[in-house]
């Protein structure tokens, strides 16, 4: 015969001994120490970031590129080529990639830009026809206008004796910036050589060293991961903004404005920042375009091809070959230039996507991380009993 009350024969559960509740007390007091430790590095990091910058953004520079440079060094190395030597080919492209943008972009940007105090008249020239709708501001833009020629023009003659020309290359450029800078390009340059040069024994000791078969797939994973989609988005992105460019240049050429490969090279530079730095060309365009052209509606095409093409790559063509894997929420994209901007400036706007790329792999491949119910539920704030009554 069965007993409907067998169950209630079973010992309770043991009350707690004093050890155990000054264990349980301890662990509390350690779990709140590490809530408050997190909580406050998590609000000083950005202030650390911020005043390391001389530090932290050349390390962060050179580590986004040497990541997004690991399956060329790989491609090098599959041709048995040693490691060493392999990463020495991949900085040298890099480097010759970086002289031949400078080139492209910066002498005749510096030689172009020059000659906006001289045409301060013909861009209000241009403009005429858009202040005559406002007649209150155009008194004020008109006095604001000579006042900046007046100042402008002084400057520039004052200037004219001791100015030295354009960097042409990206030595002169080291040579004509202060220490520091060229201290900080040679430290990024030795972290990108290093870096690749150690990749693969760091990747396999990285890997052999935990300790379960479980936790090495998992290591490996993440890595082959973040690898992977940097390196896919960088370089996916650098092909689409250099297409841009050829396009932009090829238009400009047509139409017969100056140094249409310098424009081309801006606005391919400009488009690794999303949002803002398109608007920042189209803007750089229609005064280039206001310099150059006498009628208004000419000086402002370049600006409209800029943009008709800037929103044709951005809803059609980036979408299409990125593809899902890569996408990233608005949001998040807007944050991270936020915040990078706010840190490190026009350099941590350029790194905001990659590093948020980098964050969004390791996060999706290696799991949330549950830090609430880590310290208040399955970890120090739950003593499991062994024994009697334990679950």
């Amino acid at each position: 015969m069965d007993k409907p009350y067998e169950g209630l024969n079973e010992a309770a559960p043991s009350p707690p001994t004093p050890a155990e509740e000054a264990m349980l007390r301890r662990d509390r007091l350690l779990a709140a120490v590490t809530l408050i430790g997190g909580v406050g590095l998590l609000l000083a990091l950005p202030f650390a970031l911020k005043a390391g910058t001389e530090f932290f953004l050349p390390l962060t520079a050179a580590l986004v590129i040497a990541i997004a440079l690991v399956p060329v060094l790989e491609w090098i190395e599959r041709r048995r080529v040693p490691s060493s030597i392999a990463a020495l080919l991949c900085v040298t492209g890099f480097l010759a990639a970086a002289n031949v943008a400078l080139a492209a972009i910066i002498v005749p940007a510096v030689a172009f830009f020059r000659l906006l105090p001289e045409r301060i008249g013909r861009i209000q020239m241009n403009l005429k026809p858009i202040l005559e709708l406002y007649q209150s501001l155009e008194k004020y833009i008109d006095r604001t206008a000579m006042k900046f020629a007046a100042g402008s023009a002084q400057s520039v003659a004052r200037a004219a004796q001791t100015q030295q020309p354009p960097p042409s290359s990206l030595v002169d450029l080291i040579a004509s910036s202060a220490p520091s800078v060229f201290v900080h390009i040679f430290f990024g340059i030795l972290v990108v050589y290093f870096f690749l040069a150690g990749w693969t024994r760091l990747r396999r000791e990285t890997i052999t060293s935990r300790a379960s078969f479980s936790g090495a797939m998992a290591t490996a994973r993440v890595i082959q991961d973040v690898v992977d989609d940097t390196s896919a988005y960088l370089g996916t992105i650098t092909v689409i903004n250099f297409s841009l460019g050829v396009f932009l240049a090829g238009c400009l050429w047509a139409m017969g404005m100056p140094y249409p490969a310098m424009w081309g090279g801006i606005v391919a530079l400009l488009n690794y920042v999303p949002y803002f730095g398109p608007i920042v060309a189209a803007v750089l365009l229609a005064l280039g375009g206001t310099m150059v052209f006498t009628d208004l509606w000419v000086a402002l095409m370049p600006a409209a091809i800029m943009v008709a093409s800037h929103l044709l790559e951005a809803n059609v063509i980036t979408p299409l070959i990125v593809g899902h894997r890569l996408t990233i929420n608005p949001i998040m994209i807007l944050i991270s230039l936020s915040f990078w901007g706010w840190v490190w400036g026009t350099a941590g706007a350029l790194l905001a996507v990659p590093i948020l790329i980098i964050a969004q792999t390791v996060v999706a491949a290696a799991g949330k991380p549950d830090i609430a119910g880590f310290l208040f539920e399955h970890g120090t704030l739950e003593q499991r009993r062994r024994g009697g009554g334990g679950r």
